[in-house]
């Protein structure tokens, strides 16, 4: 595969309005900080996104049985327009969260393009029915919503049910298992969507993994493609600063991997970053292994 260029855009999109405002929130800024802009050299300055977060409610609403609906569906719209023009410009975007509920405003910014594929990073399935999740927070299920899963609200902005179509989505590194079960999740195992689940990776190797990725991916009859990438994928052990804790997980050398790949393809529309907790990394070193990895990942693509 030949070298590929991006140019890069950064939008900073820290919302914690589908999860909780325990310091998620500071991921942006912690990342640029700790150097991610003099890595990536973006074409503009960062956008930061103004937020919604002093709407943060731990009451569910009662029609919908998730947290803070009406204000997740603002942010989504003012998160997609900031992704709109960033595509229109040909540009790469690349949006610090917040939460995963971050992608509420991505994929219909992209359903309006085109027909775009979704890889998703995540310890988590993030499938759950509302009235299943214990928390009632989005980040405990983004995916089932841009899927066309959960309140209307949420599921059809701008009438563009589903985001993205479940035939066109890879999901990577899930760990929650025994969760899930416990929780009677639905099983996102028991739909079309490609799984390739951490005790699947551990069997056959990341090289053999990624190589199977790429191979779904081209047989998918799509635009591009968008990466997201929940930071709490990354073993638990060499990246404890996540909300929700889950033993076992990727190193940040197969991430790194994965990523590279998928950006060697010259189909990744953009990539978005959640869930990494700065108050949980005192000593700034998980902050600082995040932006090296991201920046290993471009930098094998001579984007620097």
């Amino acid at each position: 595969m030949n070298p590929i260029k991006y140019n890069i855009e950064i939008i900073s999109a820290p919302s914690i309005l589908g999860l909780k405002p325990t310091g998620v929130e500071e991921l942006g800024e912690s990342l640029l900080a700790s150097g991610l802009g003099n890595i990536l050299r973006p074409v503009k300055p960062v956008l930061h996104l103004p937020t919604l977060n002093k709407l943060y409610t731990i009451e569910r609403d009662k029609e919908t049985c998730v947290l803070n609906p009406i204000a997740i569906k603002d942010f989504s719209l003012m998160l997609s327009d900031a992704i709109t023009n960033t595509i229109n410009n040909k540009h790469f975007a690349f949006i610090l969260g917040g939460d995963c509920s971050i992608l509420l405003g991505v994929m219909p910014a992209l359903k309006v393009k085109g027909t775009f594929g979704l890889v998703f990073l995540d310890a988590h399935a993030d499938f759950y029915e509302p009235e299943k999740s214990v928390t009632g927070e989005i980040a405990d299920m983004d995916l089932a919503i841009i899927t066309g899963r959960g309140p209307e609200i949420l599921t059809n902005i701008n009438n563009q049910k589903p985001y993205v179509e479940d035939k066109n989505v890879l999901h990577i590194g899930q760990r929650d298992w025994q969760e899930t079960k416990k929780y009677n999740s639905q099983d996102i195992r028991e739909t079309i969507i490609k799984c390739f689940d951490l005790s699947y990776i551990e069997k056959i190797g990341i090289d053999v993994t990624t190589t199977e990725v790429l191979q779904h991916m081209d047989q998918l009859e799509v635009d591009g493609f968008w990466i997201h990438f929940d930071t709490d994928v990354i073993s638990d052990e060499i990246n404890p600063a996540v909300d929700y804790r889950l033993p076992g997980g990727l190193t940040f050398e197969q991430v790194e991997h994965i990523i590279n790949r998928l950006l060697l393809t010259g189909k990744i529309a953009g990539i978005s970053i959640s869930v990494f907790n700065p108050r949980l990394d005192r000593s700034n070193e998980i902050s600082k292994a995040i932006v090296t990895s991201i920046g290993n990942a471009f930098k094998l693509n001579d984007n620097l």
